[in-house]
Protein backbone atom coordinates (compact mmCIF):
# COMPACT_ATOMS: atom_id res chain seq x y z
CA UNK A 1 0.00 0.00 0.00
CA UNK A 2 1.31 3.43 -0.93
CA UNK A 3 0.45 6.60 0.95
CA UNK A 4 1.03 10.02 -0.51
CA UNK A 5 1.15 13.06 1.70
CA UNK A 6 1.31 16.61 0.43
CA UNK A 7 2.12 19.57 2.62
CA UNK A 8 1.21 23.08 1.56
CA UNK A 9 1.87 26.39 3.20
CA UNK A 10 -1.22 28.37 2.40
CA UNK A 11 -0.46 31.67 0.74
CA UNK A 12 3.28 31.71 1.23
CA UNK A 13 5.83 30.99 -1.43
CA UNK A 14 9.36 29.86 -0.78
CA UNK A 15 10.63 33.38 -1.44
CA UNK A 16 8.22 34.87 1.09
CA UNK A 17 9.25 32.32 3.72
CA UNK A 18 12.93 33.03 3.12
CA UNK A 19 12.31 36.79 3.32
CA UNK A 20 10.39 36.32 6.55
CA UNK A 21 13.19 34.19 8.00
CA UNK A 22 15.82 36.80 7.07
CA UNK A 23 13.70 39.58 8.59
CA UNK A 24 13.33 37.57 11.80
CA UNK A 25 17.09 37.05 11.95
CA UNK A 26 17.66 40.78 11.46
CA UNK A 27 15.28 41.61 14.32
CA UNK A 28 17.00 39.10 16.61
CA UNK A 29 20.43 40.48 15.70
CA UNK A 30 19.27 44.04 16.40
CA UNK A 31 17.93 43.03 19.81
CA UNK A 32 21.17 41.25 20.62
CA UNK A 33 23.15 44.38 19.69
CA UNK A 34 20.96 46.47 22.02
CA UNK A 35 21.55 43.95 24.81
CA UNK A 36 25.32 43.91 24.29
CA UNK A 37 25.56 47.71 24.01
CA UNK A 38 23.45 48.27 27.14
CA UNK A 39 25.41 45.65 29.05
CA UNK A 40 28.71 47.22 28.03
CA UNK A 41 27.63 50.72 28.97
CA UNK A 42 26.26 49.70 32.36
CA UNK A 43 29.33 47.63 33.19
CA UNK A 44 31.54 50.61 32.46
CA UNK A 45 29.78 52.72 35.11
CA UNK A 46 31.15 52.99 38.61
CA UNK A 47 29.25 51.59 41.57
CA UNK A 48 28.45 55.14 42.61
CA UNK A 49 26.97 55.97 39.18
CA UNK A 50 24.90 52.80 39.31
CA UNK A 51 23.72 53.71 42.77
CA UNK A 52 22.63 57.12 41.46
CA UNK A 53 20.52 55.26 38.90
CA UNK A 54 19.02 53.10 41.65
CA UNK A 55 20.82 49.98 40.48
CA UNK A 56 23.34 47.53 41.83
CA UNK A 57 25.90 45.53 39.86
CA UNK A 58 23.79 42.39 40.24
CA UNK A 59 20.99 44.04 38.26
CA UNK A 60 23.03 44.90 35.16
CA UNK A 61 22.22 41.78 33.12
CA UNK A 62 18.51 41.88 33.90
CA UNK A 63 18.28 45.58 33.05
CA UNK A 64 20.12 45.03 29.76
CA UNK A 65 17.83 42.09 28.94
CA UNK A 66 14.73 44.16 29.67
CA UNK A 67 16.04 47.00 27.50
CA UNK A 68 16.57 44.66 24.56
CA UNK A 69 13.75 42.16 24.85
CA UNK A 70 11.22 44.07 26.93
CA UNK A 71 10.63 41.48 29.56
Amino acid sequence: MTVRTETFFAGTSLGERIASFRAELAVKAAKRRVYNQTLSELQSLSSRDLNDLGMSRSMIKSVAYEAAYGK
